[in-house]
């Protein structure tokens, strides 16, 4: 029986890990009621210059000033934090980039409305989880186009509240999920779709990063410890969209394919406890309700294919998203090498040399210099913001859009009810309602650079032009 959720037939998700999963019957098409746009492969007005409003000027809020900053066709309008000095040293960053000063907004924790309210054309949010649903569809409503942090959502009703705006008002909610512009993931993407790997049938993704000194870090960590109080209050799959999103996007979900169910479960917790006591801060140690060290969520697909994806913030062990995508003729893994095989074999050095020469994404080739010199995660952000800013001013369909947000973000509360349940199985709503059958795949996409410059400027006068 195939069964769509709507958001109406959802409580909270407290609610849903106590043990109600309600449902209700099917919406229509495109929405509940009155008429809505599938924003799957929908393309807005051309702007020819986009203004841009920032919220959140932490590590990742400071690095997306810089790198808009150095795109010609972007005017930074305002900057909004909580706290006053963040905005004040990022207009200095503005300074350095030849760009004049923006209107600025701190203080408060709704001050960020007051920024909304102005004449812009994108919101781009970089806060703390809980924001970024609700700054999103504020945007929305006022006639902005929104860009959050990932995951754009923590809640199912969140996600449905995402794309019911979205479809409502026209406008773009994209998740920035900067790990789809790395260039191995662009390469195994142009390899599936030429076929290279055969049918897929299996990937995995995960998020594997040692953040406890980071959690347990008062003063120098993540501001009001927000992400310790995120981890301490849900034991899941918590951030899911690094390793989801590349994959996603090889095995066409939203677009031809979906997720189906999921089953999730996670290990005990030990080794943030034992990393706290060895900082001499007992008192976050051995807390009954911090999330286990690892969780392992598998995902079934309407197509048939498998996913694992795993979340692991706490073990001492190196940095892994995996990226492993396996198909009916050869597979591809990003970690712990980068490695391709096609056949019982991995490639040689030479052939893995003449593989990323005849496979290397469009995308890269055109913006992979350029990127690299300009940073963020070794130059992805940089393809990201640049892509995005491209397609708004081009009036160009996003390569990630509402319901990807929707599917992606999804993962954490339902696999929060998994784990709860003794790894019950949880059906993945079907956030296109029904559209995900006809929706295209997502192309090859490229950018054409004499329709969009990047400005660096190393002295004040000297001008880095892609061409």
């Amino acid at each position: 029986m195939n069964m769509n959720y709507n958001r109406s037939g959802f409580l909270k998700v407290s609610a849903l890990t106590a043990g109600c999963v309600p449902l209700a019957g099917q919406a229509g098409m495109f929405g509940l009621g009155g008429s809505r746009q599938n924003m799957c492969g929908y393309a807005a007005k051309p702007i020819s210059r986009i203004r841009v409003g920032i919220i959140g000027l932490g590590a990742r809020g400071g690095g997306a000033v810089s790198r808009l900053a150095k795109i010609k066709d972007v005017d930074i309008v305002a900057l909004c934090d909580k706290v006053e000095e963040k905005v004040k040293r990022h207009q200095k960053t503005l300074v350095k980039n030849g760009r004049p000063a923006a209107k600025e907004f701190f203080g408060s924790e709704d001050i960020w409305k007051k920024l909304v309210g102005l004449d812009l054309d994108l919101v781009y949010i970089v806060t703390p989880w809980e924001w970024h649903t609700p700054m999103a569809v504020y945007a929305m409503e006022n006639g902005k186009h929104a860009a959050s942090e990932v995951p754009m959502a923590t809640t199912l009703e969140e996600c449905w509240e995402l794309v019911e705006t979205s479809e409502k008002t026209g406008k773009h909610c994209m998740q920035l999920e900067n790990c789809c512009y790395d260039f191995f993931e662009l390469q195994t993407l142009n390899m599936v779709r030429q076929g290279v790997f055969g049918e897929l049938t299996h990937a995995e993704g995960a998020y594997i990063h040692n953040l406890c000194g980071l959690i347990l870090n008062e003063k120098k960590g993540y501001q009001d410890m927000w992400r310790f109080k995120a981890n301490n209050a849900r034991n899941g799959n918590l951030y899911p969209t690094h390793g989801l999103g590349p994959i996603s996007q090889c095995m066409n979900i939203n677009r031809g394919n979906k997720f189906d169910f999921l089953t999730s479960m996670s290990s005990q917790e030990a080794a943030f406890s034992e990393f706290a006591k060895e900082q001499g801060k007992d008192k976050y140690a051995d807390l009954p309700t911090y999330r286990g060290d690892m969780n392992t969520t598998l995902i079934k697909c309407a197509q048939g294919q498998t996913v694992m994806v795993q979340h692991n913030v706490s073990t001492p062990r190196p940095y892994s998203r995996i990226h492993l995508i396996q198909g009916t003729k050869g597979m591809a893994r990003k970690w712990p090498d980068t490695k391709i095989a096609l056949g019982h074999k991995w490639l040689t050095d030479d052939e893995m040399k003449a593989a990323k020469e005849k496979y290397q994404h469009p995308l890269s080739k055109t913006m992979g210099d350029i990127a690299r010199k300009v940073g963020g995660h070794g130059g992805m952000d940089f393809i990201m913001d640049y892509r995005l800013i491209y397609c708004l001013k081009n009036g160009l369909p996003l390569d990630q859009d509402v319901y990807d947000a929707a599917a992606w973000s999804s993962v954490t509360p339902l696999s929060v009810a998994s784990v709860k349940r003794n790894g019950q199985s949880m059906k993945v709503p079907d956030f296109t309602r029904g559209a995900w059958k006809t929706n295209t795949p997502l192309g090859i996409v490229d950018v054409d650079p004499s329709k969009l410059e990047v400005v660096m400027k190393d002295d004040g006068t000297k001008q880095l032009n892609v061409r």
